[in-house]
């Protein structure tokens, strides 16, 4: 179907979020008109910087309460709207049949709408690589659209921690079978890697892992990831870029799904001494990286990190119908930092402190 028209309506849900807020606002500042979904119009705690933005101010941008547990919640919002930004999570995707439910509900406002031509299911790489079995990324190393996580693996389950994964792939699934049968809209699927950048809005420092993990850094605390995965970085601004990009896209096509990511591969400890290496200034105090796991997972560290680094990033596909550069890694960590510290109000643990820290 057809790409949507530039300066035309775009409905963003979970606009309150970390990628949903830049979504809102790389969105306004290029034109568009924007219908902002958060689950609370009235939460000030979570919409208050929405609604600072320029084109709330004047009208370009509204903000609608939409609670995805709701069935037919966006019908009024999408009505009218050429494209919709799909970013918002539901609440529990260890229940599949929630998730599909919840995705059976939008797609009907989708159809109610009759003027929605595209749109962006936010997933992630979580729908790609995540295994239960290490084994397969030495089987399958190459990290691109086409691989998928070894479905047939009994233990692939939400009772073993497959369940964020599994409900990202269902969704994208479900989009892309209802524009089929529709024929009126298309679903393209982005599937962001770990976030990182500025956050917008003092909630946001933690609602999400990865500026949730530097915020702790900045406090003295890190953990060691498991498995001892690298982080798999991307802008968070990069990340709403590619979602305006592939709306406006006359090269995708109904059903494809787009990694976004930068494919910098960071060690956790590289991040932590990497604040002090990047903002001097701050005489971040970094402190210990803390291997919680068990000595069994320990023995193997050597292992899993041979894994990872022979695993391949890709992300010519999205840079191909995008012909978006990504962000280098240190500016995405320079500029969360101090978001963190002037948007978040958080205290850096400094080298010069001494006593409690929190």
């Amino acid at each position: 179907m057809a790409p949507i028209p530039r300066g035309g309506t775009v409905a963003v849900t979970g606009s309150a979020g970390f990628i949903g807020g830049w979504t809102v606002k790389l969105l306004l500042d290029q034109g568009y008109r924007v219908r902002a979904c958060v689950r609370d119009a009235d939460d000030a705690e979570k919409t208050e910087f929405l609604k600072q933005m320029p084109g709330y101010l004047t009208g370009r941008m509204t903000l609608h309460s939409a609670d995805l547990d709701q069935d037919g919640c966006f019908d009024e919002i999408f009505a009218g709207c050429h494209g919709v930004a799909h970013i918002s999570h539901v609440t529990d995707y260890d229940d599949q049949e929630y998730v599909a439910r919840v995705c059976a509900h939008i797609i009907e406002s989708i159809n109610r709408a009759g003027s929605v031509t595209r749109v962006v299911v936010t997933s992630s790489i979580a729908a790609v690589i995540s295994e239960v079995d290490i084994q397969e990324f030495v089987r399958r190393p190459v990290l691109y659209e086409d691989r998928y996580p070894d479905e047939s693996n009994p233990k692939r389950t939400p009772q073993r921690g497959q369940g964020y994964s599994m409900g990202k792939v269902i969704a994208q699934r479900a989009f892309s079978d209802a524009a089929t049968e529709s024929g009126a809209w298309d679903a393209i699927t982005c599937c962001p890697g770990d976030n990182v950048g500025p956050i917008l809005s003092r909630h946001q420092k933690e609602k999400g892992p990865w500026q949730h993990n530097i915020e702790k850094m900045l406090l003295g605390e890190c953990e060691q990831t498991p498995a001892y995965r690298p982080w798999m970085t991307v802008d968070v601004r990069d990340t709403a870029e590619c979602h305006i990009r592939l709306l406006e896209s006359t090269e995708v096509v109904n059903g494809e799904r787009y990694i976004a990511w930068s494919t910098d591969a960071v060690a956790v400890e590289d991040i932590n001494s990497g604040i002090a290496r990047l903002l001097p200034e701050l005489g971040h105090d970094a402190g210990a990286v803390v291997d919680p796991f068990p000595e069994r997972i320990q023995a193997r560290e050597a292992e899993f990190r041979s894994i990872w680094s022979g695993c391949e990033l890709r992300n010519e596909r999205i840079r191909k119908v995008t012909g978006l550069a990504f962000r280098p890694f240190d500016e995405s960590l320079r500029d969360c930092v101090e978001s963190l510290v002037a948007v978040g109000k958080v205290h850096v643990r400094a080298e010069s402190d001494s006593g409690d820290h929190s």
